[in-house]
């Protein structure tokens, strides 16, 4: 009876919306609201905030998940969360930061400047960008309602099989992995697809390749990755679907599958995807340290090769997760010699840095700090993930605290630290208003110190011995101060979070407007209003040199040279129809959790309905004429 309600509602209710309703004069009342401005938006600049909003939630779910893990761990023996509660905290924890936090949050970062940083009015695809935040956003809704509903998630991050398979982890829990984050993936192979089709196809006269920001750059080189990464992990969780919902025996032993698959289908995405959230933050750590040390980059030639390097060896190191496993001395040398290698490129970036910071007239901007922090954390990443790379080392080091302290090195000391230098740097280009310095450096002190605090000392938790993924130790395992440490550290650090949205509030409180370039940047995007109007540039600019902006400062010009008359500017119209789809693949997950195949199989047909309306869409988008252009400009320049 249940299932039937649920088909004649959404039925419902698509059906509503597609054909504008019963009610014509409520439907027309509803879109002229605002929030149905923000759903149907297709304008990359509201997206990015879209990103940010999504991605806050989650690393907000997600910090809260960490921080019951650590009070768990205050004390020895401890029973505050336990067993498969905290399996379930554990597993939510780790798949939440990484691909509803760390990932989100860069494609806000991405959205909100790739298009101004090489001088084009949108991305390639604004159709696909909208779609794909919508289904990011509703796999990550989707799997987050394993909280309300009972069976979150047990199996670890990684979802190892045969602990995901029926046998060991039963009820829906596995099964909200495996379809929310196909249902995201989704979203995020077609934002990799629409970064690569725009940076390739949408760069402005004379941007040439090795005259695109480093920021760019990175971002491209990842959205390869995100390309040739993600099929394999959708691979995977269509194995494991099957093998949940339908019975199928990919993984079984006892009836010829193999476990050892789903370790490398995994991985094979799984290693890539640290690079796919590390080299965006390489490229906002590139900008920002060129920025405020006042210094063309160091090397500039030399990190784009050392970035494309990293993308490429990316792929060639996998199975250094997987030593222990018994694939032979020959398979670990050589994923060994190519973990080794890695580091190379990666140490390049690192000396660029340097350089670039050696003699340069620094400014100690919250940004700044956080560009400058984030050089010797990495490094000590960098440095334990070297330890990791030899297959005898890794013997000791596998399944221990060694192993999280390192992953937490490379995943925050390098990922959110770079997305939180790119909000600081580029907030008052996305909202048109300053944080506020002060209250910014609190933050970043905060974070810092209680970063080091917690995760610095779980080295030790590793050489003395303690496993990863314990809920709990004995008093007499002389380990009880250093948890209670990292402990201390992880609250400080949810304390710095938090200093941050209170500076977000203050700032917006006693807000006033930014300029255009209020850090006397060196690439296009300060050469526009802040926040910039919705068609980015008036004319294209014409680009005559690595760092476009700065150039034309030295040579004494006020602005970009143009490289087309000002005319009327073509931009997308708004559109329901990626949240209807995403919607109803959201509807199709469900239905498939709860083994409800009606209701999976309507969602999908409903999906497949919307996208088929789609092909026959003929709204060609609409203009923004010339008067109302110069209209716009004379009131930015007033």
């Amino acid at each position: 009876m249940a299932t039937i309600v649920v088909l004649i509602v959404f039925a419902f209710f698509l059906g509503a919306i597609l054909t504008g309703g019963y009610n014509k004069q409520m439907m027309a009342r509803f879109r002229s609201h605002w929030l149905w401005d923000w759903i149907t938006t297709v304008d990359h600049k509201k997206i990015a905030v879209l990103y940010l909003l999504g991605g806050t939630l989650f690393f907000v779910i997600g910090g809260i998940e960490a921080l019951l893990m650590r009070t768990q761990l205050l004390f020895p023996n401890n029973d505050f969360i336990v067993g498969r509660t905290f399996n379930e905290l554990l597993s939510m924890h780790g798949t939440t930061m990484i691909f509803f936090v760390a990932m989100p949050l860069l494609f806000a970062l991405m959205n909100a400047v790739i298009p101004l940083q090489i001088g084009a009015r949108d991305v390639a695809f604004p159709f696909l960008n909208a779609l794909g935040f919508w289904l990011f956003m509703s796999g990550g809704i989707l799997m987050n309602l394993s909280w309300i509903f009972g069976n979150a998630p047990d199996a670890g991050w990684t979802n190892y099989v045969p602990i995901a398979s029926n046998a060991y982890s039963a009820g829906t829990g596995v099964d909200y992995y495996a379809l929310g984050l196909q249902i995201s993936g989704f979203g995020t192979l077609m934002g990799g697809l629409n970064f690569i089709a725009t940076i390739i196809n949408m760069r402005a006269p004379g941007m040439s390749l090795l005259r695109m920001p480093l920021f760019t750059w990175t971002s491209f080189v990842a959205s390869a990755l995100i390309l040739f990464g993600f099929p394999p992990l959708t691979a995977g969780l269509f194995l494991i679907m099957f093998e949940r919902l339908f019975g199928a025996n990919f993984f079984d032993v006892a009836a010829g599958g193999n476990p050892v698959i789903w370790q490398h289908l995994f991985w094979i995405f799984g290693h890539p995807e640290v690079y796919i959230v590390i080299l965006p933050a390489f490229g906002v750590m590139s900008e920002v340290i060129s920025t405020f040390a006042k210094k063309r980059l160091f090397g500039y030639t030399s990190m784009v090769f050392a970035t494309l390097l990293i993308g490429f060896l990316g792929f060639m190191v996998w199975a250094h997760h997987m030593f222990t496993v018994g694939m032979g001395p020959v398979a670990n040398s050589i994923f060994a010699i190519a973990t080794m290698a890695i580091a190379v490129p990666t140490g390049i970036k690192v000396f660029n840095w340097l350089f670039t910071l050696w003699g340069g007239k620094i400014r100690f901007t919250t940004a700044m700090l956080y560009a400058i922090g984030f050089i010797p954390t990495f490094v000590m990443g960098g440095v334990t993930g070297i330890m990791l790379s030899s297959p005898p080392g890794d013997y000791q080091y596998h399944d221990s605290y060694f192993v999280v302290a390192h992953f937490h090195y490379v995943l925050v000391g390098g990922t959110v630290f770079g997305i939180l230098a790119g909000l600081y740097y580029w907030w008052p280009k996305m909202f048109g208003y300053m944080l506020n310095e002060k209250l910014g450096k609190w933050n970043f002190w905060l974070f810092f110190i209680g970063f080091h605090l917690t995760f610095f000392i779980q080295h030790f938790l590793g050489f003395f011995g303690m496993p990863r993924r314990v809920f709990t130790y004995q008093g007499e395992d002389g380990i009880t101060l250093i948890n209670q440490i990292s402990t201390v550290g992880a609250f400080m650090q949810a304390v710095g979070v938090i200093l941050m949205v209170v500076n977000v509030i203050y700032s917006y409180r006693y807000r006033k407007p930014a300029e255009s370039d209020p850090w006397d940047g060196r690439t296009l995007e300060w050469a526009i209003p802040s926040p910039p109007p919705v068609y980015n540039f008036a004319q294209l600019p014409k680009i005559r040199a690595l760092d476009a902006l700065w150039h034309e400062k030295m040579n004494g010009n006020k602005k970009l040279e143009p490289a087309e008359p000002l005319g009327p500017i073509h931009m997308p119209s708004n559109t329901p129809l990626p949240f209807l789809i995403s919607l109803a693949f959201f509807v199709s997950g469900l239905g498939f959790v709860f083994r409800s195949w009606e209701v999976g199989a309507l969602g999908l047909a409903c999906a497949f309905l919307v996208m088929f309306m789609r092909s026959f869409d003929k709204d060609h988008g609409y203009h923004i004429e010339t008067d109302e252009v110069l209209k716009t400009e004379k009131g930015v320049n007033a």
